[in-house]
């Protein structure tokens, strides 16, 4: 008997123990940081993104560490704008000639110098012109972005999911 009532004293602890939640944003920095493996300078985040823009066969695939790295700069969730352009323009296949404007930006009239510029410009009015005037999640963003769209938030939000399921610090979706 003793033996038994050892036994489940000892599971029960480490039940308690097994059970003590951690919030991800309570460990983590802007855009997940949880995801990168410091000592090494490896961001988990930047192959994820990578091999799912692959899968579309996007020409954005390899600037998955500049999404990245400005979603960072920015404090965006790095799934928001690779999602846009998944809705925009099937991640950068569709878009007028030259232009780098795979975000349907001023209704595909825009044309950016190159990649990384339009990358880090659609990041930094996201942040400023959406999130920082009251537009904090994919659905109010989407009131502004795509007006009067009733479908461009809930695609946007697809595609984020479909990047990476894990529940970030944003309160995007």
């Amino acid at each position: 008997m003793k033996k038994i009532l050892i036994y489940i004293l000892i599971t029960a602890i480490l039940v308690l123990l097994s059970t003590i939640s951690v919030r991800a944003e309570s460990i983590s920095g802007a855009s997940a940081t949880i995801k990168k493996d410091v000592e090494n300078g490896y961001d988990f985040r930047v192959e994820n993104l990578r091999k799912f823009l692959d899968k579309y066969n996007s020409p954005l695939a390899i600037y998955a560490q500049e999404f990245i790295a400005y979603a960072d700069i920015n404090g965006l969730d790095y799934r928001l704008v690779p999602s846009i352009t998944g809705v925009e323009s099937t991640f950068g296949k569709h878009i007028p000639y030259d232009s780098f404007n795979a975000y349907g930006w001023a209704n595909g009239e825009y044309s950016f110098v190159s990649w990384e510029d339009s990358i880090a410009h659609v990041s930094e009015v996201l942040k400023t012109s959406y999130i920082d005037k009251g537009a904090p999640t994919i659905a109010k963003i989407a009131k502004r972005y795509a007006p009067p769209s009733s479908t461009w938030g809930g695609n946007v939000s697809f595609f984020v999911n479909k990047i990476d399921t894990l529940p970030l610090n944003f309160d995007i979706i």
